[in-house]
């Protein structure tokens, strides 16, 4: 099941890359549990700079994660279990660059993955309760946000391995073109035109493409009727489908086509 997109916007990178390194922060300075002062101070009274050090990581290291994230978001769907997954990774990335700076900050005292093991557990430690109630946030809010689809609106596209890629409204496609051995799902969030690019073929995709009216405008292309404002003859004469996004080109209607096309407007 794909998540709430409000988890990953702008405003949730903003909330992770701020809030969690200052709770951090917060946390250690306010409670002081006396293993992790001990392991930070090292003896030296340096547990406050050390800390310092630490948020200032723990924020870098959460803003190109999130950054990272937002990008890939444009091409691959993120589930549930990715997004555990993508929180495993950045909890340890963040043990490994806070391990690394406290092993070269007291050379010879700690070996490396020493230092990242004791990492992972003060990152852990002070930071699981933000994220919990960070990510709750943002998945309520995006709950509310995104338009509830009926199940006989929504379409699930599988590549040609059976797994299911990429489940949208029917009313939220523009097109779909062929590219070699794959297909570009251009669509529509908010007013943003976005893609999708599945392995699969336009000919295993036509049932489910009439299914939803949307309908094959020439042999590499399916287009959506709903999002046609008209068909009219470009300076070459040729026939193409003006849609109603101003982002997008219009599409070349072949003759094959033109009818069942025309009468769907």
């Amino acid at each position: 099941m794909e998540m709430p997109r409000k988890i990953s916007s702008l405003s949730s990178l903003l909330a992770h890359a701020l809030i969690i390194p200052i709770w951090l922060l917060v946390f250690y300075l306010l409670y002081e549990p006396a293993w992790a002062m001990s392991w930070l101070d090292m003896g030296q009274a340096k547990s406050t700079f050390n800390l310092l050090m630490i948020m200032c990581i723990v924020m870098g290291s959460l803003a190109v994660s999130r950054i990272i994230m937002m990008a890939f978001r444009k091409w691959i769907p993120l589930t549930w279990l990715r997004y555990v997954i993508w929180f495993i990774c950045e909890w340890m990335g963040m043990s490994m660059f806070v391990g690394m700076y406290m092993a070269l900050m007291y050379q010879g005292q700690y070996p490396y993955f020493e230092a990242v093991g004791n990492s992972a557990v003060l990152i852990f430690a002070s930071t699981i309760y933000p994220y919990l109630i960070i990510n709750l946030l943002f998945t309520a809010i995006g709950l509310n946000e995104e338009p509830k689809d009926s199940d006989d609106d929504l379409i699930r596209l599988y590549d040609n391995t059976k797994r299911l890629k990429l489940v949208i409204a029917a009313s939220a496609i523009q097109y779909i073109q062929a590219d070699e051995n794959y297909v570009i799902v251009h669509y529509t969030e908010g007013e943003r035109v976005k893609e999708y690019t599945l392995r699969n073929s336009m000919k295993s995709l036509e049932d489910l493409m009439q299914q939803h009216g949307i309908v094959r405008c020439q042999r590499s292309y399916y287009v959506n009727p709903q999002h046609v404002k008209v068909l009219r003859r470009d300076k070459e004469g040729m026939i193409v489908a003006e849609l109603d996004h101003p982002d997008l080109k219009p599409i070349r209607v072949s003759p094959k086509y033109y009818d069942q096309l025309s009468v769907r407007l």
